[in-house]
């Protein structure tokens, strides 16, 4: 473990004194081989020598990277920061369209791209393999790395917002530092983890595995994301690469358990650490791999990205029912979750509310939006004697007797539906505790003023009907929160983070209804 990291100003810091300790150690690593720490130092230097050179010196600016999930992606990440900027990679896949608005909204002073690129703009764009040919500049990176100060920030991630329009998460310094230490120091990361990276890079989820590595010495291998849809080829590749820790969202590992090929596959002793976050993780899924991995340390962690990944987690000590929900456990060091009720006041125990999170992980707001930050960022409503800025995350959740955070689910996914308040997790959980059922989603078709559950089968057991399962969630629930339909799917779509696309799903509950009247006019 480094030491004196507590009072850092920047992450360079990170990477800086790790290839100080291991110059000669494999870094992050990919289908191409392989950066040794020592080279991706360099190579990022290298890349900030031509930033600094190309915009006079500026600081405290964007600059969007546009490269496919590599190790060059991280070197471009690094070069930016130590050139005293701040980054934001942009996703190859999306529409040119979205891409368009992102830039719109962030205006990057320049775009770091792997090849030439004809649609770009010359003045702006630094292409990487270029910037490989020249000799980088320690006097004017240092200057640089000299006026970052922790609260300025070191990326803007781009989320779906709920009206189309994309929102930049901006993120500060101080806060990635804040959680990496907190990760050090919970889950006791040193140079001997092995992260087997699953999240795209600008997904936060991505934040826990690149800077683990940084700070520690750790080693990330960067998995295809073809191989998500081969489970028996993705667990021989955990074990031919040594991934003895992984960070997923919940939909990569309830694949892998539905599949059956953890019954099948070989042994996998070095998988000490199974991490996830992003999603609801069911328990029948969870409790599949817990069964095949006895010795494995399970955690549950919890966080929207506007508040650096994480804030919550809870450690898996024993086995759930398969209708039993997991918690999200407590509040992460240096942070704090409230759970604030209609009456702005904390949530009694067992009472639902919005969770609140206040801390060092909050992030600086939205960028180049100052409407949205205002209304998501805002202040304690437990006082007024000081600006204490929460994060208003929109779910919806409760303490339960043990003192553990339990999320019941968004706040746009609790709707009034004949007079009553409904939680649609609350229906999904019914129906994850049918034993044929493998995956769920109940959606609030508007159009059609109906609820619509989606539902999976194991197609290895026995196929049951609409009517059997709502016989089961019928035991379960109350009459008004029953579903109006039960559609039987195949698979569910997932949006490009790898979560289920609830509003997908909501256009296909809609669209029978739209069709018909449509039909009729």
């Amino acid at each position: 473990m480094l030491e004196d990291t507590k009072q850092m100003n920047n992450v360079a810091e990170y990477l800086c004194k790790t290839t100080e300790k291991f110059p000669n150690k494999v870094a992050f690593l990919d289908t191409g081989g392989g950066f040794l720490f020592s080279e991706l130092n360099e190579y990022a230097k290298r890349i900030a020598t031509v930033i600094i050179k190309k915009t006079d010196g500026i600081t405290n600016e964007p600059i969007a990277v546009r490269m496919k999930k590599s190790k060059e992606c991280i070197a471009a990440f690094m070069g930016v920061v130590y050139s005293g900027n701040y980054y934001c990679p942009i996703d190859l896949t999306m529409p040119s369209s979205r891409i368009e608005v992102i830039f719109e909204t962030l205006r990057p002073i320049v775009v770091i791209e792997q090849e030439e690129n004809q649609d770009q703009d010359k003045e702006k764009s630094i292409i990487y393999n270029e910037c490989m040919n020249i000799q980088y500049d320690d006097e004017l990176i240092n200057c640089q790395l000299n006026k970052i100060i922790s609260v300025d920030p070191l990326y803007v991630l781009f989320t779906s917002g709920s009206t189309g329009v994309p929102k930049g998460v901006v993120v500060s310094h101080a806060s990635v530092i804040d959680y990496t230490e907190w990760l050090s120091d919970t889950f006791g990361f040193n140079e001997n983890n092995v992260f087997g990276n699953q999240a795209p890079l600008y997904f936060d989820n991505s934040i826990l595995d690149i800077y683990s590595s940084l700070r520690n010495g750790s080693q990330v291998y960067f998995i295809d994301e073809k191989l998500f849809s081969f489970p028996k080829q993705l667990m021989m590749t955990l074990k031919e690469n040594g991934v003895n820790t992984i960070f997923w969202v919940p939909s990569a590992l309830i694949s892998i358990a539905d599949s059956g090929v953890l019954h099948e596959n070989p042994e996998l002793p070095q998988l000490e650490q199974v991490l996830f976050c992003g999603e609801v993780m069911p328990t029948k899924q969870l409790m599949k791999w817990r069964k095949r991995y006895t010795n494995t340390f399970f955690a549950n962690l919890y966080g929207p990205t506007e508040i650096t990944d994480v804030c919550s987690y809870y450690v898996v000590e024993r086995d759930y029912a398969d209708d039993e929900i997991l918690p999200i456990g407590k509040a992460c060091k240096n942070t704090e979750i409230l759970i604030i009720n209609e009456k702005n006041k904390i949530a009694n125990i067992d009472e639902l509310g919005e969770i609140f999170v206040r801390g060092i992980g909050v992030a600086k707001g939205y960028y180049r939006n100052k409407d949205r930050t205002q209304s998501a960022f805002v202040q304690n409503p437990l006082h007024d004697d000081y600006i204490d800025i929460c994060y208003k995350t929109g779910d919806i959740a409760k303490v339960n007797q043990e003192g553990n955070v339990i999320y019941v689910g968004r706040k746009d996914n609790q709707i009034k539906f004949q007079g009553h308040r409904i939680e649609l997790g609350e229906i999904e959980a019914a129906a994850m505790s049918v034993k044929n059922v493998i995956r769920v989603c109940a959606v609030y078709a508007d159009v059609r003023k109906k609820i619509i559950l989606f539902i999976v089968l194991n197609t290895e057991l026995e196929r049951v009907g609409e009517k059997e399962i709502y016989k089961s969630i019928k035991a379960k629930l109350p009459k008004y929160m029953l579903p109006s339909e039960i559609i039987i799917k195949d698979e569910l779509p997932l949006n490009v983070n790898g979560k289920i696309d609830r509003v997908k799903l909501r256009e296909v509950a809609n669209e029978g209804y739209i069709k018909e009247n449509s039909r009729g006019n």
